[in-house]
Order: structure tokens, then C-alpha cells, then sequence
């Protein structure tokens, strides 16, 4: 079998705010179609993926997996190996494990040593339109839902200081609408906190102080996670797991932090990190140190797909990160499987592969963006629109 071309596609509206997503699709000469997604930067990953990796894959084996990440990998590293390079390579990545699977016909997981778990707990992100004027119907409804778990978004005001300066009134009112969950229905809903990497140390601490009397799931990226010491204080300060770091760039920005116990919960984003792959060997540097791993979504559907592979594949996976407002409105518009929920658990995907495809109609769109490598030159032969 071999990789006759690679296209990516792109559309300016997704139905949400995240609309600069990227969709990468590898052919073979069996007719085998592989799936990927990345998202940010849609133009330089086209890019990325077109100039420099496409001429290495077409014309070879698809099933080689392992070393044409390694082969990618070593490209990019040679320049630096973050950003666009990284996320065309994890779209690539899982394309080529849905082609992989489709030729064996089995799903992901198995290929990846079979199942720990036929279902993965989910949390909820974000609280909707009206979550701060009534958090507590907004919390019940998941609960009916069987979703026990969500998180929050704690930013300070970026005008005052971008985290330096936080007032006693901003965390008082970052943390009422956990004080109200907490005071209608107690425990049965944990809370995590994502502070978006804006807070500085010392304000970090303060949150994390003052959130003590409630049900914190963990503290995730108060800091920009850049420095591990930052967050080996604030480990050492904090009531709560400290979680990081979707914005690490594979295991070696993960190995440091892990080392030197600066993280407690890992949250790889599998679609920036390095793809199904790189995830899964994170997982397993995580589960030396004995170290859970929730992987990261606030994407599109194909990587939580992908995620739902490795949820069900590692032994530490621990929850999996969803958004109801997008698999319950624009994944649908775009994939011919959704994703399956029930009672609170992301179920296993069914089928080959991935278990989704890229609905025709996508590439029919007045907004889609498609180019097209089919030679090793790597030439782009033009945009479809």
C-alpha cells in the first residue's frame, strides 16, 4: 500500500468562535482515507504540511508509523520544533492511524495494544451563555445528564495588569458561582479550574487559597507554563492537583515538569502534542511516576475521536474533556459518526479506524478551502474553492 496524495481543508465557519481548525486527509492506492484534525494557525499548518511533509510521505507506505513521525519530527526539530510544524504533524499522525486501522479493519485502540476500559468518564467545559446568572440549573442539568464533573475558566482582568494585579473583588468574583454550586448541591459536582496560563505566582496562590473551602477538581495552567519552579511552588502551595499542559509540545516539554513533580495531572492536547502517537508515549512516561492523564479538547470532533482511542488504550487515562454545546450543535454538521455519550461516559468508537469520516458535503462548501499534494516535489496544485 502507498500514499498517493495529501489534501487539507479548511472553512471559515465552523458554527463557533474556534473556526480556524485545519482537516488533513491521506490517500492510498487501496482507496483507504485517512482522517486528522489540528486547529490554530489553519495557514500555517497548510503549509507545514504541504512544503515539508507531504513530499515525505507520498509513494510510501502509510503503515510505517513510527517512522515517519520520527522522520517529521526530525525535520522540524532540525528549526525548532514547536507550532505549525508540530500540529501538522499530529494531524498527519492520526490520519495515518485511521488508514491504519481501516486496512486492518479495526478500531484505533486495538491497534494500539486493545482496551483497558470500553468507556471513559467525561467533564464539561464552560457554563454557557447564562452560567453566572444561574449556575445551579446550568450544574443540574449535567447531573440529570450523569455528567459529575466541569470546569471552569478563572481569568483576571487583562487590563490590570494581565494577572499581575488581581483585586480582592475580581477572585471574590471569579468564585461565586462556585460558592453557589457548592452551598445548592454540595459535592456532587467537582470543579476544575482552568486558569488559561494568565496568573502570576503569587496571584495563582491566592486563588488556589481561596477556592480551599470548595470541591476543586485540580488547578489547571494558572501559570504560562514556562518555568518549572513557578509551578513547583505553586504544587507545593495549592490544596489541589496542579494540571498541566496542553500547550507542551510533546514528551519532551512534559519530561521536566514530570521529573521534578511540578504536575500532577497530565493534559496533553493530542492534536498540538504530537498526534495518537506522541499522546500515547506520554501517557506512558506519565504512568511511570504514576501520574493520571485527561486529555485535552476544545476542538473539533475528529480529535476527540483520536482522544477516545487513547482514553480507551492507557490504563491512566483518568477523564476525557468535552464541550455539550459542540457535540450537540456544529460536529455534526461536519463528521458522519458523532461522538457517543451516555450517562456522563464517552463510549467507545465503533468501527475501523478512527470510527468517523469527513462528510462529502464539507468539500462542497462555498468556504472550503482545499489543497492538494499528489507529487513528492510537494508543489501545491491550487485551491479548490
Amino acid at each position: 500500500m502507498k500514499i498517493t496524495k495529501v489534501e487539507t481543508i479548511r472553512v471559515a465557519d465552523r458554527g463557533q468562535s474556534y473556526a480556524c481548525g485545519i482537516w488533513v486527509q491521506i490517500y492510498t492506492d487501496e482507496g483507504h482515507v485517512g482522517l486528522g484534525e489540528t486547529w490554530y494557525g489553519p495557514m500555517a499548518v497548510e503549509g507545514a504540511v504541504h512544503e515539508l511533509f507531504a513530499p515525505m510521505l507520498i509513494g510510501r507506505n502509510p503503515l510505517n508509523i513510527e517512522n515517519h513521525w520520527h522522520n517529521m519530527f526530525r525535520l522540524a526539530d532540525h528549526w525548532g520544533y514547536g507550532g505549525a510544524e508540530t500540529r501538522a504533524i499530529s494531524a498527519l499522525d492520526i490520519a495515518l492511524w485511521d488508514i491504519a486501522g481501516q486496512a486492518s479493519g479495526r478500531p484505533i485502540y486495538e491497534m494500539l495494544g486493545g482496551a483497558c476500559r470500553d468507556r471513559i468518564r467525561v467533564y464539561n467545559t464552560g457554563g454557557g451563555p447564562n452560567f453566572r446568572e444561574d449556575p445551579v440549573s446550568h450544574v443540574t442539568d449535567l447531573l440529570e445528564r450523569g455528567i459529575k464533573h466541569m470546569k471552569l475558566g478563572a481569568f483576571p482582568d487583562a487590563h490590570e495588569g494581565d494577572g499581575y494585579y488581581v483585586s480582592d473583588e475580581e477572585i471574590e468574583a471569579m468564585i461565586d458561582p462556585i460558592r453557589r454550586i457548592h452551598e445548592a448541591i454540595g459535592n456532587r459536582m467537582s470543579i476544575a479550574i482552568d486558569g488559561h496560563g494568565f496568573w502570576s505566582l503569587h496571584n495563582a496562590i491566592r486563588v488556589a487559597k481561596a477556592l480551599e473551602p470548595y470541591n476543586i477538581l485540580w488547578l489547571e495552567e494558572m501559570l504560562s507554563p514556562r518555568n518549572v519552579d513557578a509551578h513547583l511552588a505553586l504544587v507545593r502551595e495549592a490544596k489541589f492537583p496542579v494540571c498541566l499542559a496542553e500547550r507542551f509540545v510533546t514528551r519532551y516539554q512534559f519530561r521536566e515538569f514530570i521529573e521534578k513533580g511540578a504536575v500532577e495531572i497530565l493534559m496533553p492536547d493530542l492534536i498540538w502534542t504530537g498526534g495518537i502517537s506522541e499522546t500515547k508515549k506520554i501517557a506512558i512516561l506519565g504512568e511511570t511516576y504514576q501520574l493520571p492523564v485527561c486529555p485535552h479538547d476544545c476542538t473539533g470532533p475528529v480529535n476527540v475521536f483520536a482522544c477516545a482511542h487513547i482514553c480507551m488504550n492507557v490504563p491512566n487515562a483518568m477523564l476525557m474533556e468535552t464541550i455539550r454545546q459542540y457535540y450537540e450543535g456544529w460536529y455534526g454538521e461536519f463528521v458522519t459518526t458523532n461522538i457517543n455519550i451516555q450517562d456522563g461516559h464517552l463510549l467507545t468508537p465503533e468501527g475501523p479506524g478512527l470510527g468517523t469520516s469527513l462528510r462529502p458535503e464539507v468539500r462542497e462548501r462555498p468556504d472550503a478551502k482545499i489543497v492538494v499534494s499528489d507529487k513528492t516535489e510537494g508543489h501545491y496544485l491550487g485551491w479548490k474553492q
